[in-house]
C-alpha cells in the first residue's frame, strides 16, 4: 500500500477543472507508452463535475477517444435509461459528446434485462467481461486500470462499499451485487476493494462541508471495513483529490494544487 498523496484545492470549480486536466494527462500518458488507457468513471456530484470540466476542457483533443477503454465502480441497478444511473449522467454530461468505441464503454447491467431483477447474476456478468478483458500481464481478474475514480460519502463510503456493510468484507469476488444498501436506491452492483485495489492509481474525490469528516476519519489510520475509503488505493499512486470545504478537518500541512503533478 503506498501512502495517500493529497491535493486540494479553493473550490468545487477548480478541483473539478484541475482533476480534468490530470486526466487527460494520464490517458495520452498510457495512450502514448501501450496504445490504449483504461478508465474507472464514478457517479456523484464531483464525479459529474469531472466530467463537465472534462468536456470544455481545451486539451481534451489530445485523447484518442477511439482507444479508450471506459469502466464504472459501480451502479444503481435500476432500469436502461433511468436518470439515475451513473452511467446515464454520464453520458449527458460527457460521452454522448465524444467519438468513443462503442465496444470499449462497458456500463454495468441494467434492471430489466439479461439478467432481470437479479443484481447478483448482473455483478457476475460484469465481472466476466472484466475478466475477458484482463491481459496476461494484468497478472489477476481485472484489467489493470490506469485510472479509477471514487467519489467519497459523507459516511466514507466508495463505490456502492458502505461501512460494515457485506459488500466491502468481500475478499474474492470482484464484483458483487449490494441488496439493502443505506442510500437509496436499495439494490446497486459495485466493483470490491480487490477489484478497486489493481488499478494503477486510484483517485477519491471529495469536495464540501459535509465530505469533511469522512475524509479526515478515512486518512486517520480508519479501517476498511469501518471506512471503505481507507481501502481504496492503488498500485502505484492514491490521490485524494479535495477542496478546501473538504479538507477542512485534516491536520493542518501543506498540500500541492498543481493540477498535473
Amino acid at each position: 500500500m503506498n501512502a495517500p498523496q493529497l491535493i486540494v484545492h479553493r473550490d468545487k470549480e477548480l478541483m473539478a477543472q484541475a482533476a480534468a486536466a490530470r486526466l487527460i494527462t494520464r490517458i495520452v500518458d498510457a495512450q502514448t507508452a501501450r496504445g490504449t488507457a483504461s478508465v474507472v468513471l464514478t457517479g456523484g456530484r464531483n464525479g459529474n463535475g469531472l466530467l463537465a470540466a472534462l468536456r470544455t476542457a481545451p486539451a481534451r483533443d489530445a485523447i484518442d477517444w477511439s482507444r479508450l477503454d471506459l469502466w464504472w465502480g459501480d451502479e444503481r441497478f435500476l432500469p436502461e435509461g433511468d436518470p439515475d444511473r451513473n452511467v446515464t449522467q454520464a453520458r449527458e454530461a460527457l460521452l454522448d459528446s465524444l467519438p468513443l468505441d462503442p465496444a470499449r464503454v462497458h456500463p454495468m447491467p441494467a434492471a430489466g434485462g439479461a439478467h432481470g431483477a437479479d443484481a447478483d447474476a448482473a455483478a457476475a456478468a460484469y465481472a466476466r467481461e472484466l475478466a475477458e478483458a484482463a491481459r496476461p500481464e494484468n497478472r489477476g481478474p481485472v484489467p489493470r486500470f490506469d485510472v479509477l475514480m471514487l467519489g467519497v460519502g459523507p459516511d466514507t463510503h466508495v463505490a456502492s462499499l458502505f461501512p460494515e456493510h457485506p459488500a466491502v468484507r468481500e475478499t474474492e469476488r470482484t464484483v458483487v451485487g449490494v441488496h439493502g444498501a443505506p442510500k437509496p436506491p436499495p439494490t446497486r452492483i459495485s466493483l470490491t476493494l480487490p477489484a478497486i485495489r489493481a488499478a494503477r492509481e486510484v483517485w477519491l474525490l471529495a469536495a464540501g462541508e459535509d465530505k469533511a469528516q469522512a475524509a479526515a476519519v478515512a486518512l486517520s489510520g480508519a479501517g476498511e471495513v469501518q471506512a471503505p475509503a481507507a481501502g481504496a488505493y492503488g498500485t502505484a499512486r492514491t490521490l485524494w483529490l479535495l477542496d478546501a470545504a473538504a479538507a477542512a478537518r485534516l491536520p493542518r500541512a501543506p498540500h500541492p494544487a498543481d493540477p498535473t503533478a
